[in-house]
């Protein structure tokens, strides 16, 4: 049987003499196995190019990005929280400086807003800040400091600066301290306030206009009378009309007045704290019934006490 071929007839589209070509039956299997191992290689070259293959290398790598992932979310967690304590410190900063009478500076605005100068050109670590944080974005996204940009050296002398301020506001206070501690701030009993300070107020027992220069407290007979601030004690003993009366000199041109006690727990000379047992409330010298009349006297003028009560949370 004589050998198969295959004969390939080209004609030019120009009328040209056609041209024929001619294939053996082996040239027509090696063609077919060289097109299919083309084939095959061009295959094995896409699968090798865009298959990632798990190596040991590749899975160590792996494993290390999720370590990294991990230590992030903890970091991202601890950077939320030290957000929060800086501001809530620049709070309580501010707090302390209107009590104690320190003007907000420079050095530490507890505001906690950064100028815009004052932070270093760091697009990778500068993000806008959102009022509120969603869960789970990065917590360099999540700083909050009063509607500012804020990076990460914002953040550490935002710290810094709160350090400054509250050794600048310690130094303050300690200076102050004596002071402080001997400036009245505590209603000395627990009662009703039955008669404000007035300049002409109707005598409940004389009836007639007279200057109120206290407060009165109307009180159960024996309640407990407590120094409102530390100082020395002056002047023990029984006045006409005020009864059972004394006085406790506070220094810086502030004096207290007790009067109407039904028994006084200190003498004269005696050095009294804050918040200490002085005295009981009675009915002694003119009254109606048991009450602590109570005066604050500055520079030897009577002011209104109630000047000198702060709320609970403040004075203690």
């Amino acid at each position: 049987m004589p050998p198969r071929h295959w004969t390939i007839l080209v004609v030019p589209s120009d009328n040209k003499r056609p041209r024929s070509f001619t294939v053996s039956e082996r040239g027509r299997r090696g063609i077919l196995w060289g097109a299919g191992a083309l084939a095959t290689l061009l295959l094995a070259a896409i699968v090798f190019l865009f298959t990632p293959y798990a190596t040991p290398a590749a899975r160590l790598l792996f494993a290390e990005n999720e370590r990294l992932r991990s230590q992030m979310d903890g970091i991202d967690g601890q950077m939320l929280a030290l957000t929060d304590t800086i501001n809530a410190i620049g709070q309580r900063d501010r707090e302390i400086r209107a009590l104690a009478g320190i003007p907000e500076d420079s050095l530490a605005s507890v505001a906690g807003v950064v100028s815009a100068e004052s932070r270093p050109d760091d697009s990778r670590r500068s993000v806008a800040v959102l009022p509120s944080a969603p869960a789970r974005k990065p917590f360099l996204n999540r700083l909050n400091f009063g509607g500012d940009k804020m990076n990460i050296g914002d953040l550490t002398r935002r710290a810094s600066e709160l350090v400054q301020s509250f050794s600048a506001v310690s130094d303050t206070l300690n200076r102050n301290l004596e002071r402080i501690a001997n400036t009245p701030s505590i209603m000395p009993t627990t009662g009703w306030l039955s008669s404000r300070f007035s300049q002409s107020r109707m005598h409940p027992i004389l009836h007639g206009n007279r200057q109120h220069e206290g407060i009165d407290v109307s009180a159960p007979m024996g309640a407990p009378i407590i120094a409102p601030a530390s100082g020395v004690v002056r002047s023990v003993g029984f006045v006409a009309g005020f009864g059972n009366t004394f006085e406790i000199d506070h220094g810086n041109g502030i004096v207290t007045r007790f009067a109407h006690c039904s028994r006084i727990m200190v003498r004269n000379g005696q050095a009294v704290s804050r918040a200490q047992l002085i005295a009981t409330v009675g009915n002694t010298g003119l009254t109606i019934g048991p009450h602590l009349h109570y005066e604050v006297h500055v520079n030897g003028k009577p002011v209104d006490p109630l000047r000198y009560v702060l709320p609970d949370k403040i004075a203690n």
